[in-house]
This record gives C-alpha cells, structure tokens and sequence, in this order.
C-alpha cells in the first residue's frame, strides 16, 4: 500500500513524478497521498533574482509541472533520510537527486522538509518544503 508507512509514501511520491518524457504520470494516485488542504512548497527564484517560497495545492503543482514533465525525461530519488516521530506527526528530511535517467549523473540536488500524519489507519502527506541547487557539470 502507498502509505502504509512513512517510507512507502515517501518512495511512492517519489515515482510517480518520476518516468520518460510524455509518459502519463499517474496524477489521481499522487493527490490521493495527500490530506486535504496540503501544501508544497518550492523554493524559486524570483524575477528579482532573489529565492522566495512558492506556496501551490497538489493541483497546483500538477498544473505548474505537467509542462516540464511532458517534454523532459526526469527521475528522483532518496539518497539520504533523517526522521523525527512524536504522537501522530512525523517530520522527514529527505535528501534527493534527480537525473535524465534512473541512476544517472545528477542534474539537481535538493531536501525535501516533509511532513506526514498518521490518522490511524495510514500516512497523509501535510507539506512538503524543498530547496534544490542545479548539479555542476550536469549532463543535459
């Protein structure tokens, strides 16, 4: 199941923006990990040039990366996690990398702040904050 722990809903989110360029990303799985009123949060540059939070819904996002995705062969994945438990909320440092192919030479680098809840029965994604820098000497 997609979210029966925090790593199974961490790993899927993970794939399913993941895939070759045009390839249907399954979108009604992705918001279904996500509690109503969720929040992601990139971390953008600014037409000033200077970085500022960037606050989108799930739709939002699919919206705002659809584009990209549909053009551009992408895959991230976890490369190092650190977790912090308490009651039912669960706060997760995911560090990432995304390439052009699974595995292949980094073209991003980043963190994701996640947090998750548990209502009991499964884990909700609440939020997700990231900062990624573009990997020096990328391969495009």
């Amino acid at each position: 199941m997609d979210a029966e722990s925090s790593e199974s809903i961490i790993h899927t989110a993970y794939a399913l923006i993941s895939g070759r360029a045009g390839e249907p990303r399954d979108w009604k799985r992705w918001k279904a990990l996500h509690a109503p009123g969720a929040r992601l949060i990139p971390i953008e540059a600014m037409d000033d040039g200077l970085q500022a939070p960037h606050v989108m819904s799930p739709d939002e996002y699919i919206a705002s990366r659809s584009p990209f995705l549909a053009k551009d062969d992408f895959y991230e994945w976890e490369t190092a996690r650190e977790e912090f438990r308490y009651g039912q909320l669960v706060h997760v440092w995911s560090s990432y990398e995304a390439a052009r192919e699974p595995g292949g030479k980094p073209i991003r680098k980043g963190v994701n702040s996640i947090q998750l809840w548990n209502d009991g029965t499964r884990y909700w994604i609440l939020s997700v904050a990231w900062d990624a820098v573009e990997a020096l000497n990328a391969v495009s």
